[in-house]
């Protein structure tokens, strides 16, 4: 999920798997790129599929390895090979996506399915008031965000022969069913609010069919800028991807003024024009005008990105009680569960 601000490299630890096999793999795999000795550094601060940086300096080759994590998992969770399709999908479209390599479907290498992708040059910020950027930068890499978002959701999936990457029609429902069920199913605790604001959107539930790629986790933490400009060069993290009602990324995008920089590095409670940081309603007008269309996400869709996102951080927390979360804070992360449960509460309370 959410990644730390950086450049180049990160914290490395040492891999579940044997790079001696899968450095054998690759050249067989990537012949001329992969000669000499190979790097494998892990970056640090994911909570999802773990992510290295591969390198084999003597041939100029960089590039990223996504896997699944090891362990027992949720059939439909970390499916790599979904990432892979979409990324490969998107290639030269107006949404730029670093540029795939390989997928690899089998447990042989390392230990589970993987793919790699280039990896590119650029800035990824998990503190969304943006520290160390220009105040005038902030607000045009706000509404970068929100041009990004609309040329996803105008990407033609069918000509990209994408109508089997999900179901289209009736997203509500089916989200609120599956992350209701991922609750039973896994939660560390009981949070009266989470099954309150589940049943207040089975009561206000948007049935339109209106359907396109979503995302599943657009956010500013998983954009990569340029490193000198406010220009998206890359939008990662696609593992939750699939066919769905655009309003839920865009509601889900939302999440900075939601929260406080305590909760999730958000931006709720800050003086956000000393910032630079345009309001909520100015970066989904931004997002309509770019998408072309009049509405905008309402309660409804607010409350339920905060819920799933509550949903979402205390399987964290399951994952990391059952020893196989990709970050070490993931405890940590996964009690902030109850704080997105209240913020979606107030949501339907109060009309926010």
């Amino acid at each position: 999920m959410m990644m730390p601000a950086m450049s180049a490299g990160a914290a490395s630890s040492t891999p579940e798997f044997d790079p001696a096999r899968l450095d054998a793999f690759l050249r067989s795999a990537l012949p001329g790129r992969a000669s000499g000795a190979m790097t494998l550094e892990r970056i640090s601060g994911g909570q999802s599929n773990p992510t290295f940086f591969l390198t084999y300096p003597d041939a100029g080759t960089r590039l990223v390895l996504r896997k699944k994590p090891p362990g027992p998992l949720l059939p439909s969770a970390h499916a790599v090979d979904r990432e892979y399709r979409i990324l490969k999908a998107l290639a030269g479209s107006a949404v730029p996506v670093p540029p795939v390599v390989l997928f690899h479907g089998e447990d042989d290498v390392v230990g589970t399915p993987f793919y790699l992708m280039e990896r590119l040059d650029g800035r990824v910020f998990h503190d969304t008031a943006l520290p160390g950027v220009f105040r005038n930068e902030r607000r045009a890499m706000y509404f970068a965000m929100a041009e990004t978002l609309a040329a996803l959701h105008r990407f033609d999936w069918q000509a990209a022969g994408l109508t089997d990457f999900g179901k289209p029609g009736n997203y509500f429902a089916r989200q609120i069913a599956r992350w209701g069920r991922q609750w039973r199913e896994t939660k560390t605790h009981e949070i009266a609010a989470v099954d309150r604001v589940f049943e207040w959107l089975g009561q206000h539930l948007d049935d339109s069919t209106e359907t396109t790629i979503v995302h599943g986790d657009f956010r500013l933490g998983n954009l990569m800028f340029a490193p000198a400009e406010p220009r998206v060069i890359a939008v990662l993290d696609w593992e939750l991807s699939t066919l769905g009602h655009p309003l839920s990324d865009a509601a889900f995008s939302c999440l900075p003024w939601h929260s406080t920089p305590q909760m999730y590095a958000g931006i709720a409670g800050l003086d956000r024009e000393a910032f630079g940081i345009p309001t909520q309603a100015e970066y989904l007008e931004r997002y309509c005008a770019a998408a072309g269309r009049g509405d905008g996400p309402g309660r409804f869709h607010l409350a339920f990105s905060l819920l799933r996102f509550a949903v979402i951080l205390d399987g964290i927390a399951a994952r990391a009680k059952a020893g196989n979360a990709a970050a070490q804070n993931a405890v940590a992360v996964g009690k902030m569960a109850e704080s997105f449960a209240l913020r979606a509460q107030a949501v339907i309370d109060d009309g926010d």
